[in-house]
C-alpha cells in the first residue's frame, strides 16, 4: 500500500494550518498595535487581550497539526 499520498496531504495540512496561524496572529498584532495608536492609555489592557488571544490562536494550530500528525503516522 503507498502512503505517500497520505503524508502529502499530512505535510499539506500542516502547512495550511502554518499559514492560517501566521494571518491570524499577524491580522492580531496590526490591530493591537493600531488601538495602542489610538489610545496610548489602554496599552497594558490591550497587550493582556492580544497575548490570550495569541495563545488561543497558537493552541487550535496545535490542535490542527496534532491532527495532521495522527493521520500521517494512521496511514
Amino acid at each position: 500500500m503507498d502512503f505517500s499520498l497520505a503524508w502529502l496531504g499530512a505535510g499539506l495540512g500542516a502547512g495550511l494550518v502554518v499559514i492560517g496561524a501566521g494571518l491570524g496572529i499577524g491580522k492580531l498584532a496590526s490591530s493591537a498595535m493600531d488601538a495602542t495608536g489610538r489610545q496610548p492609555e489602554a496599552t497594558g489592557a490591550i497587550r493582556t487581550s492580544m497575548i490570550i488571544a495569541a495563545a488561543l490562536i497558537e493552541g487550535v494550530a496545535f490542535f490542527g497539526l496534532v491532527i495532521c500528525i495522527l493521520l500521517a503516522i494512521k496511514a
